[in-house]
């Protein structure tokens, strides 16, 4: 009998969609959506079900006003209401009985449609969706894979670097910038005459050249060698194509460096560098920084060998993919790479290095990338693939040792930057990667630690950041979204 009645009810609110479909690209969808009068009527009874009874109108008692009455008076106020109520429940409908798999919010400009006084409810979005395409084959490739053994050496090395670049201590110093030193400064921004943005307080190294996040220059020993406090120094950059300010993408601007202080580095002992990492003592360091060295390895075999599989999964991915989709994600790239990077134990300076390059580099490899991942995710849903609450403790836990900082403000942090989506991605894509490896054959290859450069990275915009767009609202609200569509992309 509850059965019955359950089938009842859901009889009742469902709607008499008709819903046409069409395929404007691979990954985009056109969709009309016509609800009847009928049905229309009903969410209009069903709202002067609920009002009648306590409607006031004068000249009658609180809720003893005739029914066609309080419809006739009422009938325009509830109008936005009902429209509202249509929407959701005809999306969420969409949701349950269409083929296709919505990876953003429906494209819906909702003050625009219109509820009509007579005749059916008709109303059109655009939404981006997963493309249908056949799984390439996954199990049993043939790969290849960095092979290393750390040794005391190794970790020797590792103490150096830390001491001499890592985390070395800056100490104000009277006299003009030398190599190697550090000039604290003021770079102002100006394109034709006009000033664009302003960075205070910016520490830059006195290198070969110093790569920001939307620019580079070169030189830069020679420019800042000499200057003091007070000093200025002009140079003209061109902004990269893939500046955050897309309205200055690959244009000069002219940067005018004023230096507030000059530091220079005193290399950080062994201790200091164990009490940083919270280690009691050399030998705890030495066994911390060798894990981070293996972690560092596991994250090379780990992108190597994705890069490997990326390339045979898409090989004959010819998908044409929207230019927004593409943007979205070079963005979720960078954070997916930058929270690989924290897990694998790798410092700050040579993460904002790597996400300098990646920025540059993103739009290139976005559309691999994207493809890519709608492969991992469809792989994930045929094996069953799920990211479990353990595992953002784990990543969590990670990042926080990296930082040196506690796993609840990291996760707060996430949380509160909107990354946890980013997140679940990066443990989705890893467990099929993981899968794909398990059933893979390898050959080993050598391991290339890297070497320094004289290149100091920083993660400052010189020409600013875009300033975020407020999202649409209606009536005091958030506009209507898909429910149980997620945005997993």
């Amino acid at each position: 009998m509850n059965t019955e009645v359950e089938e009842l009810e859901k009889e009742e609110q469902d709607l008499n969609l008709s819903v046409a479909v069409k395929e404007t690209s691979a990954c985009g969808r056109h969709v009309t959506v016509t609800i009847p009068r009928t049905d229309v009527e009903r969410y209009f009874a069903k709202q002067f079900d609920d009002l009648v009874p306590k409607a006031e109108i004068p000249g009658f008692r609180p809720g003893r006003a005739p029914r066609q009455l309080v419809e006739k008076k009422f009938r325009k106020q509830l109008t936005d209401q009902v429209k509202g109520q249509l929407i959701m429940d005809s999306l969420a409908q969409v949701n349950e009985t269409q083929d296709f798999s919505a990876i953003s919010e429906p494209d819906l400009d909702y003050e625009q449609v219109t509820l009509p006084d007579e005749g059916d409810f008709i109303y059109e979005f655009n939404i981006e969706v997963r493309p249908d395409f056949d799984v390439p084959e996954y199990k049993g490739l043939a790969l290849e894979r960095p092979e290393y053994d750390f040794t005391d050496e190794d970790v020797d090395k590792e103490i150096q670097r830390f001491g001499q670049l890592g985390q070395s201590v800056l100490e104000p110093v009277d006299e003009p910038a030398k190599e190697n030193d550090f000039v604290v400064c003021k770079i102002t921004a100006t394109l034709d005459g006009e000033e664009i943005a302003v960075n205070d307080d910016v520490s830059l190294k006195v290198t070969n050249a110093v790569d920001f996040a939307d620019a580079k220059i070169e030189q830069f020993d020679q420019l800042m060698v000499g200057a003091a406090e007070g000093d200025t120094r002009n140079v003209s950059v061109e902004l990269s194509e893939f500046a955050d300010n897309d309205q200055l993408r690959g244009k000069t601007v002219d940067l005018e460096i004023e230096v507030l202080d000059v530091k220079r580095p005193e290399a950080a002992d062994v201790d200091q560098i164990a009490e940083r990492y919270g280690q009691d003592s050399e030998e705890e360091l030495r066994k911390l920084l060798r894990e981070i060295l293996t972690r560092r390895l596991e994250y090379a075999q780990r992108e190597t060998i994705r890069d490997q599989i990326s390339g045979k999964l898409t090989e004959a991915a010819d998908w044409n993919l929207p230019v927004d989709l593409l943007e979205r994600q070079a963005q979720r790239e960078l954070q997916r790479t930058v929270m690989e990077m924290r897990s694998s134990g790798f410092s700050e300076t040579e993460i904002i290095a790597r996400e300098n390059q990646l920025r540059k580099d993103a739009h290139q490899r976005t559309a691999t990338l994207l493809k890519e991942h709608f492969i991992l995710e469809k792989i994930a849903e045929m094996e069953s693939i799920e990211d479990e609450p353990q595992d953002y403790d784990l990543e969590v836990a990670r990042i926080a040792a990296q930082k040196n900082d506690s796993p609840r403000r990291v996760r707060t942090r996430l949380e509160r930057s909107g990354q946890m989506d980013a997140l679940r991605n990066m443990i989705i894509e890893r467990k099929v990667i993981d899968l794909i490896t398990e059933q893979a054959t390898f050959t080993p290859t050598d391991y290339d630690q890297g070497q320094e450069d004289d290149t100091f990275s920083i993660g400052t915009f010189v020409a600013g950041e875009k300033q975020n767009i407020p999202e649409a609202k209606y009536d005091g609200g958030e506009a209507p979204a898909i429910p149980g569509m997620d945005k997993k992309d």
